[in-house]
């Protein structure tokens, strides 16, 4: 069950004036590197897709099974079941598995967690601000520090967690004849639960049991629960599950270097080039789909660059309204204003900064986001010109014909 804290601050408007001067340096901060933000991404979506493209004309589909001297240093796209001989153990729970790529440990605590939600007032200048901290109880595979808490009184958590969570990697992973290089075996994250038996339970050491200074220890459908029941969860209880990564089929497009797999560094471009894919799928495909990764990047990454520039600004408009903030009404009418400005000027500035970085490579493209971009600017400015006063109607003075 979730309670609360609630603390009121209030804070002078010689104060909002100081806050609002560094709501501006930090604007623009934010406002510059928005603008830093949007070229690096429009050079590097470029740049990636120019080395797909190079990689794409170039790379070769060869047997996994089959090393050949002839494709040492190319680009290949091979596709096959993953292996690897190696044991994987978690030597506190003596936990042991073959014919794995992972094994890790996930711990979690029953904690106390706070939340704070703020709410903001402005009364003829002094603002007030309602600041409420909610507390809850939640699993958490992380330690939360209540002694941080601003309300840590009712609140408290254990000092530390008595189990963290732990990885096991294999060593040596293969694709049929060749090796796996460690940033390819990052992407085989497919987790599945290992579910603990009753005999793995019981053979457990009585060492480690003790490690948990005399809380229960038992088996809840196939996971560790260190607790005295799993139903009514309490304050620095555990859950300790297993997980693994079994061998699975996988598609690779990556440079042969004698039988092991590396990214490749495109001769042209210079871009790498280290591609994979769960499943049985082809060089087109692939690199399709690694296309189409590119472009949701870059349109994630476009609109990051924009909301930051968009707050930026909105942060240095904020002076105004703090200034106004002495009048009810055009403190509000400040905001708005400012919020409209902001956004029309932040969209405009995006066009615009990712249409110069693309007028080198696409010009089509470029100039018709600076056409975009103007088209923004022009509605900014008609925005502002104020309607010309209607013209009063004559209306005919109508003569009445005497009796």
């Amino acid at each position: 069950m979730a309670n609360s804290y609630t603390e009121i601050t209030k804070q002078s408007w010689e104060n909002n004036i100081k806050t609002s001067v560094i709501g501006i340096l930090m604007g623009f901060v934010l406002f510059v590197g928005a603008f830093l933000l949007l070229f690096w991404n429009e050079a590097r979506t470029v740049h990636h897709i120019q080395t797909l493209e190079e990689g794409e004309k170039i790379v070769i589909s060869i047997d996994a099974n089959q090393v050949e001297a002839d494709n040492d240093g190319k680009l290949v796209h091979l596709s096959g079941e993953t292996t690897t001989d190696e044991t994987l153990t978690d030597p506190k729970f003596g936990v042991k598995v073959t014919n794995v790529i992972k094994l890790r440990r996930v711990v979690d605590m029953y904690q106390w967690q706070e939340k704070k939600r703020s709410e903001l007032e402005e009364l003829w200048g002094n603002n007030e601000t309602v600041m409420t901290y909610i507390y809850s109880k939640t699993w958490a595979d992380h330690f939360i520090d209540a002694r941080k808490f601003k309300q840590p009184n009712g609140h408290r958590n254990p000092y530390d967690m008595l189990m963290t969570g732990e990885t096991s990697i294999a060593e040596r992973a293969t694709l049929g004849k060749f090796t796996l290089s460690p940033s390819l075996v990052k992407h085989l994250n497919n987790y599945q639960k290992l579910n603990m038996t009753e005999e793995k339970f019981e053979q457990m050491s009585d060492k480690l049991r003790t490690q948990f200074q005399g809380k229960l220890l038992h088996l809840n459908y196939g996971e560790y629960y260190v607790g005295e029941e799993a139903t009514q969860p309490q304050i620095g209880d555990l859950r300790i599950k297993f997980e693994i990564v079994k061998l699975t089929t996988i598609s690779v497009v990556a440079k042969q270097d004698n039988s092991s797999l590396s990214f490749y560094v495109t001769p042209e471009v210079g871009g790498h080039i280290e591609l994979f894919e769960y499943g049985s799928v082809s060089a087109e495909e692939m690199f399709e789909h690694a296309k189409i990764f590119n472009t949701l990047l870059t349109w994630i990454l476009r609109a990051a660059g924009f909301l930051v520039m968009f707050i930026g600004l909105s942060m240095i408009f904020n002076a105004l309204k703090t200034l106004s903030a002495f009048i009810s009404f055009l403190d509000n009418l400040v905001g708005l204003v400012g919020w409209f400005i902001s956004f029309i000027v932040a969209t405009t500035l995006s066009f615009v900064a990712i249409a110069i970085a693309w007028i080198h490579y696409r010009p089509v493209l470029g100039t018709t986001l600076l056409v975009m971009g103007s088209v923004f600017l022009y509605f900014l400015k008609f925005a502002r010109k104020k309607p010309p006063p209607e013209k009063p109607t004559l209306v005919p003075e109508t003569v009445v014909p005497p009796k």
